[in-house]
């Protein structure tokens, strides 16, 4: 059994048990074992040990993590300190910078946001190095889906950012109407210039919150 030690321990109790996490699981030991995967086994589950469900305010979804070494922690679009920032990550924090103002950060390890309230998770939690998208229907995608829909069912008021086409797919598990739901393209350099770069995500899902008696996002503190 996961152990994650706060409350999603008993939120995600049932899903742990279900045939396709068993098989899911059996796969990443396996996959540990004789190949090299990002993030390490322990980071797995790195966001939801810092933030619990009732906590959160927004939701940022990407497609998997970072497939080259010591990038991957567990945390979508973050780096680990002293690691170079990947392009994705430099074109958002050139949107914040453009939208609110935040100068561009020496590093690209976002912890800070995570503190605040930031739920960073991929669709798939796991990579095999330099395949992206090696993990994909392995099972991920149907337990960041529960994920999802847990987050959804909390009604306390969050944003979801949904960027790139793995993460509109979850547009259709995000019922609740006390929630905002902010969609484009990918911030990676094929797809930044066609809807990302523009987008103002990051004021508007700050409005969203005071508007929601919520606590805003500092977006310049990673």
């Amino acid at each position: 059994m996961i152990h994650i030690g706060n409350s999603w321990d008993n939120l995600l109790k049932n899903e742990f048990t279900k045939e396709y996490y068993q098989k899911l699981n059996n796969f990443i030991d396996e996959e540990y074992i004789n190949k090299n995967i990002y993030p390490q086994k322990d980071q797995l589950f790195s966001i939801f040990r810092v933030l619990q469900v009732e906590d959160i305010k927004i939701v940022i979804i990407g497609q998997d993590p970072y497939h080259q070494p010591g990038q991957a922690h567990g945390m979508a679009f973050s780096v680990m300190p002293g690691v170079k920032k990947p392009p994705s990550l430099v074109n958002i924090f050139k949107e914040i910078k453009e939208d609110i103002g935040c100068e561009i950060p020496d590093t690209g390890y976002l912890g800070g946001w995570a503190k605040q309230g930031v739920f960073l998770i991929n669709t798939c939690l796991s990579v095999e190095e330099s395949k992206p998208n090696s993990h994909k229907g392995k099972g991920w995608e149907i337990f960041t889906d529960e994920v999802i829909r847990l987050i959804d069912a909390d009604d306390r008021p969050k944003v979801f950012f949904l960027w790139g086409n793995d993460a509109r797919k979850k547009r259709t598990l995000i019922l609740n109407e006390k929630h905002l739901v902010l969609e484009t393209v990918h911030p990676s350099p094929l797809s930044a210039y066609n809807g990302f770069f523009g987008c103002k995500h990051f004021s508007k899902s700050n409005a969203y919150l005071k508007e929601n008696m919520r606590e805003e996002i500092d977006w310049c503190k990673i």
